[in-house]
């Protein structure tokens, strides 16, 4: 056991002495557990007959084997295929090449970097390699040190090896190890002898970086901590939505809603609601309309009465009742027609009756002043023109022919202006009025006579049509 305890202490201080690197983030450790089987014949060594591998395979004559767990090794991968690392083994030696011996106990550590032909092959599960390295190797009895012939000298020599070996993973971190080494034995009395070794070897140490028990090289979200089902990526409102997919992270929601919730349940997330709490309609953003008028209670002015969009809810008033809507009614409050868009239509009676107030309109005489004894008639007119807002009109003045063509135009226009005057002095809009002379053009009666030149001598205020 004293022998034991040196060849541990060996292999760890081998171990702490190699130059290790990180591997590529996953699992760069591996631990290798087995047995081994020493054999010491077809060696083509000068004290032993055979040629190479002559009987590589004869494990009942030549093949040591302590059966038990009798060598142990511990690797790290440094990249690019190549790992290094140490192992220790014990073994019984009953079978020194084609002699029997007794009671010799042998002990190796050797530090070795193994090749991996794997990524080579393209396979994940069958991983050759191979393996360069060297040691030193005891062979010992109770009585002490022996030579292969039982002679008392010192046995304890190092050795170069070289070999091959597969792994045969069974999952990411348990695989099954086999390996054959070549170690060549330096001194006068060393033997080279053929190690074989198969056991199990399991890999750990994969980088994770955020801690979520998931390594770096399986993790869609490596630096954030997450969860399996989500290959590492975190979901962090617990809705079953991983971040990354979900448009409300920090709130728990529906996937139909791509993890956002709707709290009013009206099919419309909370995020695009505009009225979260009050169940809706999907065209108005989620907002309720009682009275079905295309316009969301918030932003009716009526929401309990059914109006346009363009009256912010609510129906178009029509306050003078005579069927044309205010927004259409020229004339909101004086009832009309709606083929005078609203306004009341100038009839012919309505047109004689203006005109037989305008021919009694007095004047002084050859003068465009108008008489205070016309007032009442004016006054008439402008309670007529009240009554018709929309309507235009003109106003006419008219001569007899006494007197030369250019001073009764000149009359006429001023007449037919000082009545328009007076009519916006006393509420009529000008933009409904305009004045025209047209002197001693259009008589309407003889001029021959008084009587005839005085009924020439006139006023009209004609509809524009």
């Amino acid at each position: 056991m004293k022998h034991l305890n040196k060849l541990v202490l060996a292999c760890f201080v081998c171990f702490g002495l190699t130059n290790l690197n990180a591997q590529d983030e996953n699992n760069p450790w591996a631990i290798s557990i087995g047995a081994n089987a020493v054999d010491f014949y077809p060696t083509n060594a000068n004290t032993m007959v055979g040629n190479w591998f002559s009987e590589y395979f004869n494990v009942e004559d030549h093949w040591n084997i302590l059966p038990s767990v009798s060598t142990l090794s511990v690797s790290r991968y440094v990249g690019a295929g190549f790992a290094v690392g140490v192992r220790g083994s014990i073994n019984k030696i009953d079978s020194y090449g084609d002699m029997s011996v007794d009671d010799l106990n042998y002990y190796s550590a050797d530090a070795e970097v193994k090749y991996s032909l794997g990524q080579a092959m393209n396979t994940n599960w069958f991983e050759p390699y191979v393996n360069v390295g060297g040691g030193y190797t005891w062979i010992t009895s109770e009585a002490g040190l022996k030579n292969y012939d039982g002679s008392s000298d010192d046995i304890g020599n190092p050795t170069l090896n070289g070999g091959l070996g597969i792994n045969f993973w069974l999952s990411d971190n348990i695989g099954i190890n086999v390996q054959s080494t070549y170690k060549h034995q330096f001194g006068d009395d060393a033997l080279p002898h053929f190690q074989h070794v198969a056991g199990f070897t399991f890999k750990f140490g994969g980088k994770d970086t955020d801690g979520d028990g998931i390594y770096d090289k399986n993790d869609a979200c490596p630096e954030v901590a997450g969860l399996p089902e989500f290959n590492g990526c975190p979901d962090s409102d617990g809705d079953g939505i991983q971040d990354s997919e979900d448009a409300c992270p920090n709130e728990a929601g529906l996937a139909e809603f791509m993890g956002c919730p709707d709290s009013d349940g009206d099919g419309v997330a909370d995020k695009d609601d505009k009225c979260p709490k009050t169940a809706g309609l999907k065209t108005l953003q989620g907002c309720p309309d009682a009275d079905g008028d295309g316009v969301a209670d918030k932003d009716d002015k009526c929401p309990n009465q059914a109006g346009p969009v363009a009256n912010g809810g609510c129906p178009w008033p029509d306050t003078d009742g005579d069927g044309v809507l205010d927004k259409d009614d020229q004339c909101p409050e004086v009832k009309g027609t709606k083929a005078n868009k609203g306004c009341p239509e100038v009839t012919e009676k309505v047109q004689k009756q203006l005109n037989d107030y305008a021919k009694t309109i007095l004047f002084d005489s050859g003068k465009s002043s108008i008489k205070a004894q016309s007032e009442e008639v004016l006054q008439n007119i402008v309670d007529i023109l009240e009554e018709y807002p929309s309507a235009k009109f003109t106003v006419e003045g008219h001569t007899d022919s006494v007197g030369s063509d250019s001073l009764n135009q000149k009359l006429s226009e001023s007449r037919a202006l000082s009545v328009k005057d007076y009519l916006t002095s006393h509420g009529i809009d000008g933009f409904r009025l305009s004045a025209k002379g047209y002197g001693e053009s259009k008589p309407i009666d003889t001029n021959k006579t008084r009587a005839g030149r005085a009924n020439n001598r006139r006023v009209e205020i004609n509809l524009v049509k």
